[in-house]
């Protein structure tokens, strides 16, 4: 009798402790569920539920001022069940050049491709700003989803001389392009363009600011005349950069047919051949190619009201001087690159 009560308070004990410890473990998983909750809500309001621009997430320049929660957003839904996050990042391949040879026209096509986003603006962070630092530079990037590459453009990086071994410093593995076009049609645009920023009465003429001292020697301290020597700027490219991280695209080609270059640009970047001749017409009243309505352009448009300005009249014999000065460097620039870009078939 004495063994069977001092059995069943054994047993009570036991029952006692298990209650005790199972009310105890109950209570610290709901405790630790509510802190998981907790942390879950906490975590996707700080990734999804702010408000953004729409260009923070796909920079394609239109949508600058405009902003609105992100959850309310098309795009918030393709986030959120892809469980993809966009961050931040410095540029795979840059535009470096040339000045008023396509470059913005080259911007705005290969960004119809899916895989691609830059800048609306020129950063000029390697040759104007780089004393902000890289850190800066980053943060002007759009945001890329994981697939996605940066690009960014500013032609003044061509021919500043302190840009190559910057950028190299910050990847020495960029992918490098660069638009040409004739050098002396270019020069006549660069004048055209510089000549409407003044007054008329401060406009010199282009064969004024050509020649030095009414000689018949041309100016090479004009700037205008020493961006076209392609063949000297490339040279300080490739004392930092072998020829492969370079594609150079035709600035004639890229008026007459977009659709050829654009192809080129996307196999050096490594993309699919997305953009295609569908993409493109071309105005005859601008002289220039345009975009034809598709995903990632709503409407078709061209590009600004400057592109395709009226050149001014130059004395042909003043453009065959220019000419005669530019074809040994132009000659040189072929062999460097191994393309015939084709100028001055004239005979000249």
């Amino acid at each position: 009798m004495v063994r069977k009560l001092s059995f069943s308070h054994h047993n009570q004990n036991r029952l006692f402790l298990l209650v005790i410890f199972c009310s105890f473990a109950y209570t610290a998983y709901l405790l630790a569920f509510s802190g998981f909750i907790t942390s879950f809500k906490i975590e996707l309001r700080h990734n999804y539920g702010s408000q953004v621009k729409k260009n923070d997430i796909f920079s394609n320049g239109k949508y600058q001022d405009i902003s609105y929660p992100l959850n309310a957003s098309p795009k918030y839904k393709f986030l959120r069940d892809a469980n993809l996050q966009a961050s931040r990042h410095l540029p795979d391949a840059l535009i470096i050049g040339v000045k008023k040879s396509g470059t913005r026209a080259l911007l705005e096509f290969i960004k119809l491709h899916p895989s691609v986003q830059a800048p609306s603006s020129e950063m000029h962070f390697f040759d104007k700003n780089y004393a902000r630092g890289i850190k800066w530079y980053r943060n002007q990037m759009p945001l890329t989803l994981e697939g996605q590459m940066t690009m960014e453009k500013t032609p003044s990086y061509f021919v500043t001389k302190r840009v190559p071994s910057r950028v190299k410093k910050m990847n020495p593995y960029v992918k490098l392009v660069v638009v040409v076009r004739d050098p002396v049609t270019r020069a006549v645009s660069d004048y055209t363009q510089s000549a409407s920023k003044k007054s008329p009465a401060l406009r010199k003429s282009f064969a004024d600011l050509l020649y030095l001292n009414g000689t018949n020697v041309v100016n090479t301290r004009w700037g205008i005349v020493r961006i076209g020597l392609y063949a000297r700027y490339l040279d300080a490219w490739l004392r930092y950069f072998p020829l492969d991280q370079f594609i150079f695209i035709s600035g004639e080609t890229l008026i007459v047919d977009p659709a050829a270059e654009m192809r080129r640009l996307q196999d050096f970047l490594g993309l699919k051949a997305i953009i295609t001749e569908k993409h493109f017409y071309f105005n005859i009243t601008k002289g220039f190619p345009c975009l034809m309505k598709s995903e990632t352009v709503a409407t078709p448009h061209c590009l600004g009201k400057n592109k395709g300005r009226a050149h001014p009249k130059v004395d042909g014999s003043i453009l065959d001087r220019l000419r005669q000065f530019y074809r040994p460097f132009n000659l040189r620039f072929y062999q460097m690159t191994g393309i015939d870009f084709g100028w001055y078939k004239d005979g000249h």
